[in-house]
């Protein structure tokens, strides 16, 4: 998780249920909101993805972060650091968009570095897109035994970097292939 100054032996005790005191409220409800989104996921992992699905995920994920939680964003937003607005989101275009990457002629894999890439320029929600778009991800390769998608603290800086790239151009095939070489982990692609 982004942004968070929190080891994973903190992580790990505060999943257990222990608070640790130089841990931030914030960062211990970002936590234990995405324990609860993995839940969602994983206990509905054979279910198909709908938009419903990605509002449940982010329902969980934003909880308590953001105006709002769980559904699309009414009003404009930006990206720190960037010049690209994303437009509001409308359901149907939303559903048609996410319905032509869930259809479409391609590996799991695939699908799911388009679904990432789809969802953290698209913007969807007020907050915790980059985290809705990579459960999704995740739940499209978990439930095709084609691994996780993660991105390890030593890969940020790349990452960071072709992201901001992907939102200012629209060209997301740096971004895809870099995440295809460096964040697949699990199975063979």
């Amino acid at each position: 998780m982004e942004n968070r100054n929190v080891t994973f032996p903190q992580t790990q005790t505060i999943l257990n249920g222990v608070n640790v005191g130089s841990v931030t409220l914030d960062d211990i409800q970002a936590i234990l909101n995405m324990r609860d989104a993995w839940k969602y996921t994983l206990d509905t992992i054979a279910g198909p993805l709908s938009l419903s699905v990605l509002c449940k995920m982010n329902g969980y994920i934003s909880r308590n972060e953001s105006l709002e939680w769980g559904v699309l964003r009414s009003g404009s937003v930006g990206i720190s650091g960037v010049s690209y607005t994303p437009p509001v989101p409308v359901q149907e275009k939303v559903e048609k968009e996410l319905a032509v990457i869930l259809e479409a002629e391609k590996s799991a894999t695939e699908k799911a570095l388009d679904l990432f890439l789809w969802g953290t320029r698209a913007q969807l929600f007020w907050d915790g897109n980059k985290r809705t778009s990579l459960l999704s991800a995740n739940k499209l390769l978990v439930s095709s035994g084609r691994g996780m998608l993660t991105i390890a603290e030593g890969n940020m800086a790349d990452f960071n970097t072709l992201l901001t790239a992907w939102y200012e151009t629209g060209d997301g095939e740096p971004l895809k292939g870099f995440l295809w070489e460096h964040a697949i982990r699990g199975m063979s692609v």
